[in-house]
């Protein structure tokens, strides 16, 4: 049963992170025709963007927490203990997600005309992004253990770490590749 809720919201957070995926390529393409690189957003299309993105990891965190909440299975005192936990791990994540914003909006104006310089920053980027959130993982494995012991906080990583894998291939998917 627990395989199925997993499975079942993991590819509910697949189509939630396509359509985040999609948004930057929407960005950049109209019709398959890509857009031209140098045309700035102008401001109602950026604020249009903003909120899509913002409503879109809204609904993603809902279902990452529907995840974590069927496979962790915590009885009360662990559940309360957890999920406060939990909810500050994601306010940092979400911070950290911004900088992948940032970088995926900056690739869309720019992969089809891109210099060495412009693609060695955006990946320089991308990698310093997984870093920080590989390091806030480990920061709160820490946190989970203390409170709740190694085994439940072991949990914690693998169904985070299993998720996270999930949505970045579906973003990253949804990209066009590099000078094409």
């Amino acid at each position: 049963m627990i395989k199925s809720a997993i499975t079942f919201t993991a590819f509910a957070c697949l189509g939630m992170a396509s359509a985040q995926g999609s948004l930057a390529q929407s960005n950049t393409t109209t019709q398959g025709a890509p857009a031209k690189a140098t045309a700035p957003l102008t401001s109602p299309q950026e604020q249009n963007l903003n909120e899509y993105i913002a409503l879109l990891r809204k609904d993603v965190r809902s279902q990452k927490s529907a995840v974590m909440s069927a496979v962790m299975q915590l009885d009360p005192d662990q559940a309360a203990k957890f999920w406060p936990i939990y909810r500050d791990y994601d306010a940092e994540l979400t911070k950290v997600n911004d900088l992948r914003v940032a970088n995926i909006k900056e690739y869309s104006q720019t992969y089809s005309q891109l210099t060495d310089a412009k693609a060695d920053e955006l990946v320089q980027n991308a990698l310093s992004y997984q870093r920080q959130r590989m390091d806030l993982l480990a920061k709160y494995y820490d946190r989970v253990k203390d409170s709740l012991g190694a085994v439940t906080a072991a949990r914690f990583v693998q169904v985070e770490y299993q998720l996270l894998l999930i949505i970045d291939l579906q973003i990253d998917s949804s990209l066009p590749v590099a000078g094409s």
